[in-house]
């Protein structure tokens, strides 16, 4: 637990010098770690997991920022995504978003298809920084998980991540680390890792094995039951 002068002493970097002088300073500190105060608490509870709808648009580029910032502070590759295209999967009604009560996106994932619906993919899985650390991913996955095996119940679902939290999500829900060539060959998937900083990587290896691992849930397989989790960005298009 951080203390109560460790708080302020956080608060008070934030501050600027004139304000130390006014005589509403004892104000100022008490109302921003009351602020800050609410926000972790808020960030636990009674937030709303749900089918992402075309009125969550105004999110979408607060989404895909994240997405970027968060593979470039991790040091990974990761597919751009573009606001446009999350906007599309809210309006298929392929997307699960996580908001707060006071309106705030917290975490977000979508779904894709390959070869006729014989492949899905769970894709995106970000959390925003707020919010982390406190289970939303974990319920995001589960979410987009179902999403995925109630609209195309026969289909194959996969996951391609770097991330070490996602791989341990993946199996819990019943995914297994595959090879490439057990995953779509669809060129559309492949196509999305071109602004992926090993995409160099993935062509020298024809598409066949890359930095993330592949993982693949088959229908008949029993679903276990997930743990909590890291927050970490999932990959891929």
């Amino acid at each position: 637990m951080i203390s109560q002068l460790e708080e302020v002493e956080s608060v008070t970097e934030e501050i600027r010098p004139e304000l130390y002088l006014s005589d509403n300073f004892s104000s100022l500190i008490l109302n921003s770690i009351e602020k800050s105060e609410q926000i972790n608490t808020s960030s636990s509870e009674n937030i709303n997991f749900r089918l992402a709808t075309k009125e969550d648009r105004i999110f979408a580029r607060q989404i895909t920022d994240e997405m970027q910032s968060s593979a470039l502070n991790r040091g990974c590759g990761i597919s751009k995504r573009s606001p446009l295209s999350v906007i599309r999967k809210m309006i298929e009604g392929k997307a699960i978003i996580a908001v707060t009560p006071e309106n705030d996106w917290a975490g977000f994932s979508y779904i894709e298809t390959y070869e006729n619906n014989t492949f899905v993919s769970n894709s995106g899985l970000i959390v925003a920084p707020a919010y982390r650390q406190c289970g939303v991913a974990k319920a995001i996955k589960q979410r987009i998980f179902e999403l995925s095996r109630t609209l195309y119940p026969d289909a194959k679902i996969f996951s391609i991540t770097t991330g070490a939290a996602v791989m341990k999500m993946n199996t819990r829900l019943g995914f297994e680390p595959v090879t490439y060539n057990e995953i779509t060959k669809e060129k559309k998937f492949w196509e999305g890792c071109k602004s992926c900083v090993n995409y160099q990587a993935l062509l020298s290896k024809d598409c066949k094995n890359c930095f993330c691992t592949a993982m693949l849930y088959t229908p008949d397989q029993d679903e276990p039951q997930e743990e909590e989790n890291e927050s970490e960005t999932e990959h891929h298009r």
